[in-house]
């Protein structure tokens, strides 16, 4: 049950920029990077480590704000096309997965190419392909425009239909040309309630609709939303830390409205949160997208400065770990031994772990913090 909030009678309210001050933070657990996240910024710091600058990325790395202007500020150079990215110049491709031919125009010209795309994504990509090539009308439901859902529907164009509302599961069903034989997809990104709801509406139309046996909405996306609901009935606001391109934070805020709390901000750092839209909260929820930084949820708390201090509220504990892309798990072991030479030890099996060799050790935010000093 929510605390009620004072009155702040004909002196207005008080504390914190004219607000009431804030009891206690409910900080969800598990909130911020996703495991496929953590992979990509880190393949990309490792880059930025490994090549003179520029190096270029195709699409931003991730979406959000602040991971993006630090890497800008190390000298990494984000495109929109292919072209634009000069012959033999490193470049990475953005965890949301990018378009067979993005892909294949990439390695041309003597480019060093690490395709960081989230093995969940690639994963749509091979149910898609395989869909499409046993004759499957394929459902996908997704964002327009989105960069993740932009590649995905690149996979197979012939085949495949986006559906984001109701009346474009109308559209698209005028086009399947056997009813046996209609296969539904999603962005991994989506809120359960987006893909929820149009699944239930294509399997009224589609009885035989073929879906993955394992879910296409991210494990880590999902378990988000569990920690956030939870939090939500129980706060007079939530805060959602992350960019406004985000699909999933935007999900979460949408989360957060659903369960019923009556105040959910989307912020992407704590210069945007405005204390005095809280209102009379005196319980607040914080969480973050899955894009977002641990250091802009911690500036949040900070901001808000709860005099009872923060309950972290755990659903579930995450230990998913996904390895760096190919062509770095190829790289890296050469430049640990480049590194162990010009510091004075043995580049030789045997010599103690080099600088390259921590990954699975490293902790993204931790990285990227250290890219900003």
């Amino acid at each position: 049950m929510r605390a009620p909030g004072p009155r702040t009678g004909a002196g207005g309210r008080r504390g914190y920029g004219g607000g009431v001050p804030v009891e206690q933070v409910l900080l969800a657990e598990p909130r911020g990077f996703c495991a496929g996240v953590e992979m990509a910024i880190k393949a990309l710091a490792w880059m930025v480590r490994a090549f003179e600058p520029p190096v270029y990325c195709y699409h931003e790395i991730v979406h959000n704000r602040l991971v993006v202007e630090r890497f800008r500020a190390r000298g990494v150079v984000f495109v929109d096309r292919i072209e634009d990215v000069p012959p033999g110049a490193p470049l990475m491709l953005s965890a949301h997965g990018s378009a067979p031919e993005v892909v294949e125009a990439a390695g041309r010209a003597g480019r060093y190419v690490v395709d960081a795309v989230c093995p969940l994504v690639t994963k749509v990509h091979h149910e898609a392909k395989v869909r499409a090539r046993k004759g499957f009308t394929i459902l996908y439901v997704g964002h327009d425009g989105h960069d993740e859902a932009v590649g995905t529907l690149a996979v197979a164009p012939e085949a495949m239909h986006l559906v984001e509302h109701d009346r474009d599961l109308d559209a698209a069903a005028r086009a399947v040309a056997d009813p046996d034989k209609v296969a539904m997809l999603a962005q991994t990104t989506l809120a359960h309630h987006e893909w929820a709801g149009l699944l239930d509406a294509a399997r009224a139309r589609f009885p035989a609709l073929w879906t993955a046996s394992r879910n296409d909405l991210c494990f880590a996306t999902t378990n988000r939303q569990s920690a956030l609901t939870e939090i939500a009935t129980r706060a007079d606001a939530v805060v959602v830390i992350g960019s406004a391109n985000s699909s999933n934070t935007i999900a979460l805020a949408k989360v957060a409205a659903d369960a019923g709390c009556p105040v959910v901000l989307r912020v992407d750092d704590a210069a945007e949160l405005d204390l005095a839209r809280l209102g009379d909260a005196r319980v607040v929820g914080v969480t973050a997208g899955a894009s977002a930084p641990e250091e802009l949820v911690e500036a949040v708390i900070a901001k808000l400065a709860p005099a009872r201090g923060v309950e972290r509220v755990r659903v579930t504990d995450e230990d998913e770990y996904f390895p760096p892309p190919r062509a770095l798990r190829e790289l890296l072991p050469a430049l640990d031994a480049v590194s162990r030479f010009v510091l004075g030890g043995p580049p030789t099996t045997g010599a103690p772990p080099g600088p390259f060799d921590e990954d699975r050790a490293r902790d993204a935010s931790q990285v990227l913090a250290e890219l900003g000093t």
